[in-house]
Order: structure tokens, then C-alpha cells, then sequence
């Protein structure tokens, strides 16, 4: 997924999902906790290989796994194509009004637009960028 759009979150927790990224994540998808200040959504595929990857790992090492599912919910579009949010989800990532909804590879990220502007500004600058081509060799 890719692309960087802006959205509100309204009075009742719902964000609107862009077209571009409903494509990737179908009608149903699953969104959870990151290990950053944000909340990551898995298409039902995506969801379906995270969950395969942490079973296979030795049954101490899944225990670290255990708040991403067990801060997860199912979300579907509404005829408006937007999603629930649950309120613990919201606080968990600062998610108030404006909300950067982020492409990031095999899975969308939903930022505090605010929060989101101060990370954007240290991942694009050209030292990260050089360090981020660097890792692929």
C-alpha cells in the first residue's frame, strides 16, 4: 500500500478508508496496535500471514504478540466506506480529529496528522533516506 491522505476521525469514531487503499484492504480488515505511535490495518490475507508467522515461533517468544491481538478488532466499511474506531484504539495512538492515513508496504497505518508531520520530517531527510537505501544494498 502507498500514498499518504488526509482524513477526520468524527464524532463517533469513524474514519473514511481512501478508495486507493479499500482496493488493497477489502471490505474487512483488521487493525490493531503498532510498536510506534500509530495503528496499523491488515488485509484479511496480511492478517492471516502475521498470525501464521507468530505461531511458528517458539510458544515463549509468542507471548510478545499478544497485545497486537489482543488490541485487534475487525473492522468493516460501512456504505460510506468508512470504519469504527474503538476508543482505546484512538487513545492509543493520540488519534483525536485529523488523521494521516499512511500506505506502509503490505499493510495501512492511521497517524495523529500532527504526530505523523514530525516523523514524515525525520524519515525523508536525505541521511535516512541514504540509511534506508543503504540496508537494501
Amino acid at each position: 500500500m502507498e500514498g499518504v491522505f488526509s482524513h477526520s476521525i468524527d464524532a463517533k469514531g469513524r474514519l473514511f478508508i481512501p478508495a486507493r487503499l479499500k482496493d488493497e484492504l477489502g471490505e474487512s480488515f483488521h487493525v490493531t496496535i503498532s510498536h510506534e505511535k500509530c495503528l496499523e490495518a491488515y488485509s484479511e490475507t496480511g492478517w492471516t500471514e502475521f498470525t501464521q508467522k507468530v505461531e511458528a515461533l517458539p510458544r515463549l517468544r509468542q507471548s510478545k504478540f499478544r497485545p497486537f491481538f489482543a488490541h485487534a478488532v475487525a473492522c468493516t466499511l460501512d456504505s460510506q466506506g468508512r470504519i469504527l474506531l474503538p476508543q482505546q484504539l484512538r487513545d492509543f495512538a493520540g488519534l483525536k480529529k485529523n488523521v494521516a492515513v499512511v500506505g506502509a508496504g503490505k499493510r495501512a497505518q492511521f497517524w495523529d496528522s500532527d504526530t505523523w508531520g514530525a516523523v514524515d520530517d525525520v524519515e525523508t531527510s536525505p541521511e535516512n533516506l541514504l540509511s534506508a537505501m543503504e540496508d537494501l544494498g
